[in-house]
């Protein structure tokens, strides 16, 4: 079983760019043991019957894809900060 040390610990945060407290290293090292220990025990697992699946859900939606009436356009542009010839008007972010 893999064993996560506080030096390990350490390490990382100083990989991250992360200061811990004491507390906290002492905290996250058992936090990230007890991580592994539950991964470790997944990859025990026997999935020699399992289909592999590429989704956890179901693969078809789970209604029709059905077109509606949107809100109209007045309505959506009542509230706008800045709108004209019922378009939203945004500040220019390229070739300014």
């Amino acid at each position: 079983m893999a064993r996560i040390t506080v030096e390990a610990l350490e390490h990382l945060a100083r990989l991250a760019h992360v200061s811990l407290t004491a507390e906290e290293r002492e905290t996250f090292t058992r936090q990230l043991q007890e991580i592994l220990t539950y991964a470790e025990s997944i990859q025990a697992l026997d999935t020699g019957g399992v289909e592999p699946m590429s989704h956890a859900g179901p693969r078809s939606p789970l209604r029709e894809d059905e077109a509606e009436p949107s809100l109209p356009r007045e309505d959506a542009l009542r509230d706008a900060p800045d709108a004209a010839d019922g378009l939203f008007r945004v500040p220019r972010i390229l070739g300014g």
